[in-house]
């Protein structure tokens, strides 16, 4: 490479650089600029190549570096294309060269016009000031494409650990791409990591995922220094949220799923603690098969219940109190109810066949005691006109969050009062189940409800009152 009497100084106009900066933030920098101009120009990939120890080169093939990219200036090129790039000023290749410079790095360019190296020397006009300048030679090698950078005299440690900034070289799976930027799996063993434009700018313990945002808010665009480092959460946050909320693969939902039921000791991912989060992930989750989601009460409350559905193939994920209240009456992502115990049961209640026993069917004891039905029901005034039939199945549904098999059942839709076989056994459990489910049809009331209760014993204290005349 060309220098001496020849070269063209171009004055950086750096006497100090960035403390804080290691041999590795420079080689991000030079790095980043590569990615950039790859994207940018459309060519192919960049590569950073071990020439021998502690001699590395980073090369691209764009349209090659020119003396006045050293200058420090907006790139209009890369604020009109603001998800595409890592960076936009010029600020980074100088500090990246001084860095380099000051370090003992030797730093050879190239392209098509121009060969550069670093010297320092006085700078113009102040012969008692001395600052970097890029020494600038007629090119090599006029159809050279793209740009190579040497690096001599960089440990190998540092080019790998500023490969490590970046996305493009991690092991980190894309898992699914929003508008506001992609949804990661972090690696494992790893603290998931946050990127901008594909560069890590901060790195979260307890996050589920990692993410790539390319959507950037002015919070986060003031929030990125010239370092991109120590980028507080609250910075990014809000577009971590929104993909997560724009998500709507299994993935994800499946990995937010696990840590739903973890929120209940303590040791869930920070994501799901955000409930806008946590309960569209029960949207996405429910959308991908057979869920039940249940809080730790309803689990205690309710085993026969729970127990039933996994036996059906459900899937059961512990959500909190607050979740659980806000999935009430919701609609997951494909448009279907979000299923709690509550949808559950109307689900469960649909499915279930009844074997409807036949008048013909039945011993004559089990007639004798059917044939008593119109008795029992005038102890108590009469069937209601919505009953329209009284039948009788061999089989009865559970009561699902009840627990055990219902003796008999109201059924308003079809206006039915069915009475399990086994009640025929006698006519006291005959007459007693279908008292009960003409309590129903008259009061409109569940099991559950107190003015239920009012009706039925007002009911029974008519029985009582006829069988003692």
């Amino acid at each position: 490479m060309a220098s001496g009497a020849s070269a063209r100084l171009f004055d950086l106009n750096i006497e100090k650089i960035l403390d804080g900066w290691e041999l590795c933030h420079a080689a991000r920098e030079l790095i980043a600029n590569a990615l950039d101009e790859a994207c940018l120009s459309r060519t192919k990939d960049i590569s950073i190549t071990r020439l021998s120890e502690t001699k590395w080169m980073i090369r691209d093939y764009g349209r090659g570096i020119r003396y006045e990219h050293l200058t420090q200036n907006e790139n209009v090129e890369k604020l009109r294309n603001p998800s595409k790039v890592i960076g936009r000023f010029g600020v980074g290749l100088k500090d990246a060269l001084a860095t380099l410079s000051r370090r003992g790095v030797d730093v050879q360019m190239q392209s098509q016009f121009g060969d550069i190296v670093l010297r320092q020397s006085a700078k113009h006009g102040f012969e008692d000031v001395i600052t970097l300048h890029a020494a600038i030679t007629a090119p090599s090698d006029t159809s050279f494409e793209g740009t190579k950078i040497k690096l001599v005299g960089i440990p190998d440690a540092e080019v790998m650990k500023a490969k490590d900034f970046f996305l493009k070289f991690s092991e980190e799976v894309q898992l699914e791409a929003t508008q506001y930027g992609q949804i990661l799996s972090p690696i494992k063993g790893k603290a998931s990591r946050i990127y901008v434009n594909g560069i890590v700018v901060a790195e979260e313990e307890k996050f589920a995922f990692s993410y790539n945002i390319t959507s950037l808010t002015a919070a986060m665009r003031k929030a990125l220094n010239r370092e991109r480092t120590n980028v507080g959460r609250t910075a990014y946050s809000d577009r971590v949220k929104s993909m997560l909320l724009a998500a709507s693969s299994a993935a994800v939902a499946n990995t937010l799923g696990a840590e739903l039921e973890k929120v209940q000791l303590g040791t869930n991912a920070d994501e799901v603690g955000w409930l806008d989060v946590a309960v569209h992930a029960c949207q996405i989750l429910n959308a991908t098969g057979r869920i039940l989601f249940v809080t730790a009460g309803e689990l205690m409350l309710y085993p026969e219940a729970i127990d039933r559905a996994r036996s059906d193939g459900y899937r059961v994920v512990n959500v909190s109190d607050n979740v659980r209240q806000s999935l009430r009456g919701l609609k997951d992502i494909s448009g279907q109810s979000v299923r709690d115990l509550d949808v559950f049961d109307v689900e469960w209640q649909k499915s279930f066949a009844f074997q409807f026993v036949r008048a013909a069917d039945l011993s004559k004891r089990e007639c004798t005691v059917s044939d008593q039905r119109k008795a029992i029901a005038c102890l108590v005034g009469g069937l209601p006109k919505v009953v329209k039939e009284i039948v009788i199945s061999e089989t009865m549904r559970p009561e699902t969050l009840g627990g055990g098999d219902a003796d008999g059942l109201w059924e308003p839709v079809t206006g039915r009062i069915i009475v399990k076989r086994s009640q025929l056994s006698s006519v006291a459990a005959f007459a007693g189940t279908l008292l009960h489910e003409i309590a129903h049809a008259k009061s409109g009331f569940c099991d559950v409800n107190r003015d239920f209760e009012l009706v039925l014993m007002d009911f029974l204290g008519q029985t009582a009152s006829q069988a003692l005349r």
